[in-house]
């Protein structure tokens, strides 16, 4: 149903016609975008009437109907089709949510846009700005939603990897966590502040994980700044070091915070006493048993305590 727009007339008459329901509700929410009988046939139905007002093409009468009975106006206040004096109404909605959805509409200017009294949330990551999330790879798209004032149509764009230099450096001197979170989990060339910045604000999360593993992330220097830090989330920084001693990385596999431990574990440089040491430490076994130093012999002999035939 994803790519419905490829598909042929009849294989979109057969999905219409699929002998299960979902099926064919899925396949009718994708021809209401040009048709407005089917948008009616499916506003009857509360399991598709909101999406059915935020894609479908509607006709006057339903959306003046919609906009009456504040029927799903967050919904309705998305749709394309919607004449421009119902969406000035909706601009000026008590409703905060339907004012927030009016702000995101693609056809409205930067002035327009900024006019409405909206508030965007601040963990809100712009994930349903669907013009912007169907364009990540449209260069006029990001241009507009990167230029843009509004916060979430910044952090839709921090979403794209194919963001070009210029934008990439907007959005990374934009004080916004969000935005720095998702360039660090989406974009190639994140920079390296950025990066760290996610880091040091998120800790041990996923996003500081996809941070520190991001080709871009810092790695010269880190054993002389980081190595006696009172964080050990920043001590196991200092393994990523490529001037970090084996002398270094052994203190650090005695780190009292397991994670530093287990980073020095898995690092080649580490002493091969204390390989062989770790491997018989159970929260370190698994780092050390991954460790490219580790001898073919020593891994038979793990095999062998293991019962492993030969």
């Amino acid at each position: 149903m994803r790519a419905w727009e490829a598909l042929s007339a009849g294989e979109r008459s057969a999905l219409l016609a699929d002998p299960d329901t979902e099926v064919r509700r899925a396949a009718e929410l994708q021809k209401c975008r040009r048709d407005a009988r089917v948008t009616a046939e499916l506003l009857r139905d509360p399991k598709s009437a909101a999406e059915a007002l935020r894609r479908g093409l509607l006709d006057r009468a339903a959306a003046e109907r919609c906009v009456a009975e504040r029927t799903h106006l967050t919904s309705l206040a998305e749709n394309p089709s919607l004449p421009a004096d119902l969406v000035e109404r909706l601009a000026v909605d008590p409703d905060e949510a339907v004012r927030l959805a009016v702000s995101l509409r693609p056809e409205l200017d930067e002035t327009r846009r900024m006019a409405i009294d909206f508030t965007a949330g601040d963990l809100d990551r712009g994930n349903g700005v669907c013009w912007v999330r169907d364009g990540l790879a449209d260069p006029e798209v990001m241009r507009r939603a990167a230029t843009s004032a509004h916060p979430l149509l910044q952090r839709a764009a921090a979403r794209s990897p194919h963001l070009p230099p210029d934008l990439l450096r907007l959005l990374a001197r934009v004080e916004d966590p969000v935005v720095e979170n998702l360039l660090g989990i989406h974009h190639p060339d994140a920079p390296e502040e950025v990066l760290m910045r996610v880091f040091a604000r998120l800790g041990g999360t996923f996003s500081a994980w996809m941070a520190e593993t991001h080709p871009r992330f810092p790695r010269e220097g880190l054993a002389t700044r980081y190595a006696n830090h009172p964080d050990g989330n920043y001590r196991r920084l200092a393994v990523r070091d490529p001037a970090a001693t084996p002398e270094l990385i052994e203190r650090l596999s005695h780190d009292p915070v397991v994670w530093t431990r287990q980073a020095a574990a898995r690092d080649p440089r580490l002493p091969f006493h204390r390989l062989c040491e770790a491997l018989l430490v159970p929260e370190l076994a698994s780092s050390a048993g991954a460790n490219p130093a580790l001898p073919e012999d020593e891994m038979a002999a793990v095999l062998d305590r293991a019962g492993v035939p030969a």
